[in-house]
């Protein structure tokens, strides 16, 4: 349901999102909605709160609290950039749509922000110069970089956020080190790209298949790395089914996924046996008893995730 919102809100825009629509695109009832929202302002807050999570796990998994200032503030800017670049619809949902949010998707806003700033703020301790700052100069830089973005997304501009990474990295350097180390960090490289969240995990975007493989953020790379396959939007489906319902049959399978073909069924759950996500625990046809399908330790993590980061598209099998 995260990702039915999340795609209906980059399409329709908060104001006009009703909990129908996300309710429709997940093929799930109102019921079931109400059972885990209390609104929609609970769903957007969800998925924000699960994209502010993603990119903390990204940026634990490189170590920059070991890092100096600098570091910490190059290297977490530049992840932040690409982590917005490569997943174009959550970027415009979390930076431009959550502005239209309610007062918790706004307090949820303000405490990420805070939390950049006060990273930010510890270049005071950097030099004599940066002892003269106020903690008003880290809100002002956050605030700056995030309105920058902010307008690029909105107008939907093509060239990529990773490009500000230099004059942002000059813009905060400066207050607190000097034009000279500012200028010097503009012309610095880039930082070597860590792996997302989803390449971690062995997953990428889940789409469908006639989309191409780096989805609409124009990007390269297999959706599920490591796996020589594409997740469309029937085969999360059936993931799902076995997440929630471990030990069901093919055919329960294909009720909860909304797939009436059981040959079709029985297709992806070989697929996903054999690429390692899913196991058959009962006996089957040879036994004469039914099949109970769960998910494998890799095909749990990949359910987590496309519950917590997927957008999903399309309906191709």
């Amino acid at each position: 349901m995260l990702a039915a919102a999340l795609e209906a809100i980059d399409e329709l825009g908060y104001p006009r999102v009703t909990v129908a629509h996300v309710t429709v695109r997940a093929r799930v009832s109102r019921r079931t909605f109400y059972e885990l929202f209390g609104n929609r302002e609970d769903c957007l807050l969800a998925a924000l709160e699960s994209v502010v999570e993603l990119v903390g796990e990204e940026l634990a998994r490189v170590g920059i609290d070991n890092l100096s200032w600098r570091e910490r503030v190059r290297t977490g800017l530049w992840m932040i950039l690409a982590f917005l670049e490569r997943e174009p619809m959550l970027a415009r949902v979390v930076v431009v749509q959550a502005l239209r949010g309610g007062p918790r998707v706004l307090e949820s806003r303000e405490r990420a922000l805070a939390m950049l700033a006060d990273v930010v703020d510890e270049g005071r301790l950097e030099s004599a110069r940066g002892v003269e700052c106020q903690p008003l100069t880290a809100e002002g830089l956050v605030g700056a970089a995030f309105a920058i973005v902010y307008g690029r997304l909105l107008r939907g501009e093509r060239e990529p956020l990773t490009g500000l990474f230099g004059e942002l990295m000059e813009m905060i350097v400066r207050p607190y080190m000097g034009p000279a180390a500012a200028r010097r960090e503009r012309a610095r490289p880039v930082p070597v790209a860590a792996p997302s969240a989803a390449v971690a995990s062995g997953m990428g975007p889940v789409v469908s298949d006639d989309e191409p493989a780096g989805g609409r953020g124009g990007g390269s790379g297999d959706p599920l790395v490591g796996v020589p396959m594409r997740l469309t939007y029937r085969t999360a489906l059936v993931l799902e089914a076995i997440a929630g319902r471990p030990g069901v049959s093919n055919r329960v399978v294909g009720d909860l996924a909304g797939i009436s073909d059981q040959g079709q069924i029985s297709k992806l759950l070989a697929r996903l046996e054999r690429l390692g996500l899913a196991q058959n625990t009962g006996g089957g046809h040879v036994r004469g008893e039914p099949n109970a399908w769960s998910l494998t330790e890799l095909g749990c993590e990949v359910a987590l995730r496309l519950r917590a980061n997927v957008v999903v598209r399309g309906e191709g099998v």
